[in-house]
């Protein structure tokens, strides 16, 4: 409750702030941001290279398009499901072990099941469930990882391209009413005009 109070007060406070900017300074700000998109669009980025940089080492393509900030994203993304990954195998294998020591029919080697598994040494079918399921979660966990790294590579791909997408003013959007004469219903239409 106290973080989203100092994120609306925070808030608050910078709108209070750019609403005291005077003209002259937004002036200033909008030249200053002209200036940096038009460094920017004359460097070249290569998106080929932006791809296999990413996939060889995740965030490498991030680095090349210099987006740093996005370097947590995909590290805590690909290192929460690698970690989720070990743990799971490790969990995969206690419980497996002791799957197999619950059914062997020899009571004299139940003190090497691990807890949780050894207080219900006596029904197996429980251990076995638990294993499978954590069998699944590490299926789940290798989908996840490729698919994070998959969507870092996507991520460098599409940012190396907009690098250079224009964003002057010379383009506009309208909202206009319009009719769809092949769902015969009326709705709102977008229209872009590129000048």
């Amino acid at each position: 409750m106290r973080l989203l109070l100092k994120s609306f007060s925070l808030l608050f406070i910078l709108l209070f702030l750019l609403q005291n900017l005077s003209s002259a300074q937004l002036n200033d700000i909008t030249d200053s941001l002209k200036k940096k998109i038009s460094i920017n669009s004359s460097q070249t980025f290569n998106t080929r290279s932006a791809i296999i940089h990413s996939a060889i080492i995740p965030g490498w393509g991030q680095i090349n398009n210099k987006k740093y900030w996005k370097l947590p994203i995909v590290y805590g993304a690909l290192g929460t499901t690698a970690y989720l990954f070990n743990r799971n195998i490790k969990q995969y294998k206690d419980a497996r072990s002791a799957y197999a020591l619950a059914i062997d029919g020899d009571p004299s080697n139940d003190y090497l099941i691990k807890q949780p598994y050894y207080t219900v040494k006596d029904q197996p079918e429980r251990i076995r469930t638990f294993r499978n399921q954590v069998r699944q979660d590490v299926d789940y966990c290798v989908v996840f990882f490729i698919f994070f790294w998959g969507l870092n590579v996507a991520d460098a791909a599409v940012d190396a391209h907009l690098k250079t997408f224009d964003v002057s003013e010379n383009l506009s959007i309208n909202i206009k009413p319009g009719y769809s004469p092949m769902a015969h219903t009326s709705g709102l239409n977008l229209v872009f005009n590129v000048k």
